[in-house]
């Protein structure tokens, strides 16, 4: 049995350790804002927070999050913080098919978390383990930077 906090719930599942954390978080949790994008952790789609760091879902391994805190986008949702950032990413027309979108809100949040006053590059850095194929990056930055400058790095 595996023990882990999903978004402030306990949770237990009991699964072969070894099943990633992207397929139980739908199949099992019904959470579709972490997407199957390559499967190999270099797009972002999955992302999801562990305890306080931002990891792709698709290479966690169930066995390695007892006693974990995850967070995915459905619960980050429910907080002050995203509305600001759900806010930013409109107004900066940082959203276009939304598929990268959860994976570069939680890493946005992963970013401001740490750094209330990110640079231009902290801010590529944070995102750089996210794809977008259409909405492009200055976007998505702008969106960002913005959402700082409104104090979502300081609650």
């Amino acid at each position: 049995m595996i023990n882990f906090f999903l978004n402030e719930e306990n949770v237990q599942i009991d699964c072969d350790p070894s099943f990633r954390l992207l397929d139980i978080l739908r199949d099992k949790f019904q959470l579709m804002g972490p997407k199957e994008g390559c499967g190999e952790g270099e797009c972002g789609a999955c992302a999801v927070i562990i305890d306080g760091k931002l990891i792709n879902s698709c290479l966690v391994a169930m066995g390695s999050l007892n006693n974990s805190k995850v967070i995915t986008i459905e619960g980050y949702s429910k907080t002050d913080r995203y509305k600001v950032l759900e806010r930013t990413f409109a107004e900066a027309g940082a959203v276009q098919c939304g598929f990268c979108t959860p994976g570069m809100i939680m890493a946005a949040e992963a970013l401001l978390s740490v750094n209330a006053n990110p640079t231009v590059e902290d801010i590529r850095e944070a995102i750089s383990g996210n794809l977008c194929r259409c909405t492009g990056y200055n976007m998505i930055i702008n969106a960002i930077k913005l959402a700082a400058e409104q104090g979502v790095g300081l609650w």
